[in-house]
């Protein structure tokens, strides 16, 4: 019985956006993780809500790192916007670039992190709101740091051999997940930095 043989070999080897698995992995990811940050901000305003010391123990938080980091990560989205293009484009010079600088903006967020949790007032083990606190600014700043070290490596792998093909669509799913990591920490900062301020 005589088989049907298709010759794939002229097929591309690599896509971008949901035409490829690793895609649809980080989208998997982010509402996995933006879901557990729901569940952390839920457990936050519930025990705001019931919790009757929540009111004395919440001590309204320093505003000049956070929002400084908030700043520099909304500032942010420029280059990873012109990043995302620049790889759909296949133009390499423009995302060697974009990802030195956003590798620069992601090493000045580690250490405005760092920054804002040692100006915290309280700490994770005082009370349940010191716990929560250091909960959610921890596990964006998980984040922040997988990203950027995902960032680092990529850049380093553009200015090599490997620069090219396949590389270009893993940056172009890099800056897919930073703007999770950007947008999940925007109700984060209104939670942690204003609510208690209300």
């Amino acid at each position: 019985m005589p088989r049907t043989v298709i010759d794939v070999s002229g097929l591309p080897t690599y896509a971008f956006g949901s035409r490829v698995t690793p895609w649809w992995g980080t989208f998997s990811f982010c509402l996995l993780e933006g879901t557990g940050f729901a569940l952390g901000i839920g457990g936050y305003l519930y025990l705001a809500v019931t919790n009757k010391d929540w009111a004395r123990d919440a001590i309204p938080l320093n505003l000049v790192w956070s929002s400084l980091f908030t700043l520099v990560l909304v500032v942010s989205a420029l280059p990873n916007f012109l990043t995302r293009r620049a790889a759909m484009r296949e133009d390499l010079r423009p995302v060697r670039l974009l990802l030195l600088v956003m590798s620069a903006l992601g090493l000045l967020l580690i250490g405005l992190r760092i920054i804002e949790f040692t100006a915290l007032p309280v700490r994770w083990r005082d009370n349940a709101y010191g716990s929560f606190v250091w909960l959610l600014l921890g596990l964006h700043g998980v984040h922040v740091l997988t990203d950027v070290a995902d960032t680092l490596v990529l850049t380093v792998l553009m200015f090599t051999r490997h620069g090219r093909g396949k590389r270009f669509s893993d940056a172009e799913d890099n800056a897919f997940y930073w703007y999770f990591v950007v947008l999940s920490w925007l109700p984060l900062y209104a939670v942690l930095y204003w609510v208690p301020r209300l």
